[in-house]
């Protein structure tokens, strides 16, 4: 990738981001989806003394495709009953508590779409920002939690998803 042609995609992510507290990064591997998110996150942090619109940013980054959907939101011991969160639930969560730390929290999804995990997640994407979970329990998004879906294509993403994030 060319340095201005770099520059204009970590430009248009950053643009992205202010509009879209959901958006998707589509490419091969490896085009730079994650250089384009990391080179953007420590430029924030860079000049993170600018004020309030430029904070350090909080990364929580996970393969959706490579661990169970219990492992992902969570799930009941089928003999206790006893509920375990999965990891999206506890980055979710622990985003939303830093609400007043000043860092941007960046939940990032970081592996292929896949029907059965992200129709789930029309509710954290559309206008209520809310992660529900199996167990009853809703997770709201703070104002400065974005979620990030790095793929390859959207092959299996319904139009429903698509159309809640900024691509």
């Amino acid at each position: 990738i060319k340095a201005e042609g770099f520059k204009g995609k970590v430009i248009q992510l950053w643009e992205t981001v202010m509009v879209r507290h959901g958006l998707m990064t589509v490419g091969i591997p490896p085009c730079g989806k994650s250089m384009v998110k990391d080179v953007l996150a420590a430029t924030l942090a860079a000049i993170a003394d600018g004020g309030d619109m430029y904070r350090p940013v909080t990364q929580y980054v996970m393969n959706p495709k490579s661990i169970t959907q219990g492992q992902l939101y969570g799930e009941a011991d089928l003999n206790t009953q006893e509920w375990t969160d999965g990891v999206l639930a506890i980055a979710v969560r622990n985003a939303a508590r830093a609400n007043g730390d000043g860092r941007r929290q960046w939940v990032v999804l970081d592996g292929p779409v896949a029907a059965i995990w992200i129709e789930n997640m029309n509710t954290v994407l559309d206008d209520n920002k809310k992660l529900c979970l199996n167990s009853g329990e809703i997770i709201k998004l703070s104002p400065v939690t974005t979620m990030f879906f790095e793929v390859r294509d959207l092959d299996y993403a319904s139009p429903a998803t698509v159309s809640r994030v900024g691509v």
